[in-house]
């Protein structure tokens, strides 16, 4: 399985253990390789198909650009942050309490994430 097609199948199956109906999770599809002519395939959305999750196709990379792209090797992509629920993006996105990349690799710290995220709620 290809770095994208793992990391969304790795996501997915995060997002079952997940039982939190709060959670949100956008997905931003974006071209990055010769291959990405276009926005993602109905196949490709359905990789995650958790109704918490809201997927976007960005043409312009306008997400990678607000956070840090400014030449090639610095293409924000294949890459997971988790978020306080009360953090918003305003100018420029918010400090993560959790990032890595690429995705695959960091569902676990993912996982951790938000477990501490949740067991701060509660308290």
């Amino acid at each position: 399985m290809t770095g994208l097609r793992a990391g969304a199948s790795a996501l997915q199956s995060l997002l079952r253990t997940q039982k939190d109906s709060h959670l949100r999770v956008f997905v931003i599809w974006e071209p990055v390789l010769a291959s990405d002519l276009s926005a993602p395939s109905t196949i490709t959305l359905r990789r995650i198909h958790d109704e918490r999750v809201k997927q976007y196709w960005d043409r312009s990379r306008g997400i990678s650009h607000a956070m840090g792209e400014h030449d090639r090797p610095s293409v924000v992509w294949d890459y997971i942050a988790v978020y306080k629920p009360e953090q918003l993006w305003t100018d420029a996105p918010p400090q993560p309490e959790f990032k890595g990349r690429p995705v695959v690799r960091f569902i676990d710290g993912t996982r951790e994430a938000l477990q501490t995220i949740y067991s701060e709620k509660k308290n």
